[in-house]
C-alpha cells in the first residue's frame, strides 16, 4: 500500500507543470517584475529557463531562490524573498518556469 501511495505522489510531482499557469505567478505578484519572454525589472522566465534548465536539481534550487530572494545573479536589482509562498507553490512555479513558462 505504501508503495502505491509513493508511486502516486511521485506521479503527481512529475505532472506538476500541467497544473502550473500564469495565474499562480500573477496571484503571487511575480508578473510585476517578470514576463515570459522579455526582461522587465527581473529576467524573463525564458531566460531563467535557459540559464538553469540543464542543471541538476534545477527546480528545487530555483524554488529555494524564489522563496529566499537574492541579488547579484541577474544584475543590481535584488529579488525580494517570497517567504509566504508555500514550498509546493514555489516548486510548481519553478517547474513551470523551467518548462518555458508555457
Amino acid at each position: 500500500m505504501k508503495l502505491i501511495f509513493a508511486a502516486v505522489a511521485v506521479s503527481a510531482l512529475m505532472t506538476a507543470p500541467a497544473f502550473a499557469n500564469p495565474d499562480l505567478a500573477k496571484k503571487n505578484a511575480c508578473m510585476a517584475c517578470h514576463a515570459v519572454d522579455k526582461k522587465l525589472v527581473g529576467p524573463s522566465y525564458q531566460d531563467v529557463a535557459k540559464k538553469y534548465g540543464g542543471q541538476k536539481d534545477a527546480a528545487a534550487n530555483l524554488a529555494k531562490s524564489i522563496k529566499a530572494g537574492g541579488s547579484g545573479k541577474w544584475g543590481p536589482v535584488p529579488m525580494p524573498a517570497q517567504a509566504a509562498l508555500s514550498d509546493a507553490d514555489a516548486l510548481t512555479l519553478a517547474t513551470w518556469i523551467l518548462a518555458g513558462a508555457k
